[in-house]
């Protein structure tokens, strides 16, 4: 098969997708823009399918606007890709630098796990990896015991996958890179190769940077619930990677 490559690109980043076009070109992939949803704007009473109370317990912060776009654009992908008749897709943003062997890898990492729903193929952090499997081109591919591993970048998805989250993650509660990882609550299969394979341009979130994630942070006693939600999520991540 030939993974098709489907895009998140805002239409005000005009420069990221003619750049990513012509990687596309020179590798000879096959790219499908999808127009992300640009949360700075989207009012806040005009945000739908999110709960906001939810949000500020399970993060201990209020929720920005890049992450809200952020979490529709990666649906609508989903969306948009159960409408056709592939088996699997690759789902990037704009900001990841394309590899030569990119759908190669991504495509033998589906064939070594036939099981899997979800397949991150870009993490900024591994810990605790417990590998289940690897493909034939050599990626080890498993679930991490530690998390969040960050960054929805760059990930392989099959037709249930699509479908089991379209299901099951339509409200936004987290940030969509959290999201994508949490299999226990969504039920999808899903799993992650030990080593990157592709990049991510440095500073080429449109989402903020630290300080202004840090800025949005509540005082610490308003965080109580959120550490012990985060201790639950923990153990549940933990199971969920050791289970057979």
């Amino acid at each position: 098969m030939t993974t098709c490559i489907y895009v998140i690109n805002l239409d005000r980043s005009t420069d990221r997708w003619n750049a990513l076009s012509d990687q596309a070109k020179t590798l000879q992939f096959d790219l499908v823009r999808i127009a992300g949803v640009d949360g700075r704007e989207v009012a806040a009473d005009q945000r739908t399918a999110w709960d906001e109370r939810a949000f500020q317990r399970n993060n201990g912060r209020t929720m920005l606007p890049g992450e809200y776009g952020c979490y529709r654009s990666h649906l609508k992908v989903l969306a948009a890709f159960l409408e056709t008749g592939e088996a699997a897709c690759l789902i990037v943003e704009d900001d990841i630098i394309l590899s030569h062997d990119l759908v190669v890898r991504a495509e033998a990492a589906l064939a070594a796990v036939p099981g899997a729903d979800v397949i991150k193929l870009f993490n900024h952090r591994i810990v605790g990896f417990k590998p289940v499997a690897t493909s034939a081109v050599g990626d080890e591919i498993g679930r991490a015991t530690h998390g969040p591993q960050g960054s929805a970048a760059c990930y392989a998805v099959t037709r249930m996958g699509a479908l089991k989250l379209l299901q099951t993650v339509g409200v936004m509660r987290f940030p969509w890179d959290i999201e994508l990882e949490r299999g226990w609550a969504s039920r999808a299969q899903v799993y992650t190769t030990r080593q990157n394979v592709t990049v991510v341009e440095e500073g080429g979130s449109n989402i903020g940077t630290r300080s202004v994630y840090k800025a949005t942070k509540f005082p610490w006693w308003r965080r109580l619930p959120t550490y012990a939600i985060r201790i639950a999520e923990t153990v549940r991540r933990i199971n969920y990677a050791l289970k057979k």
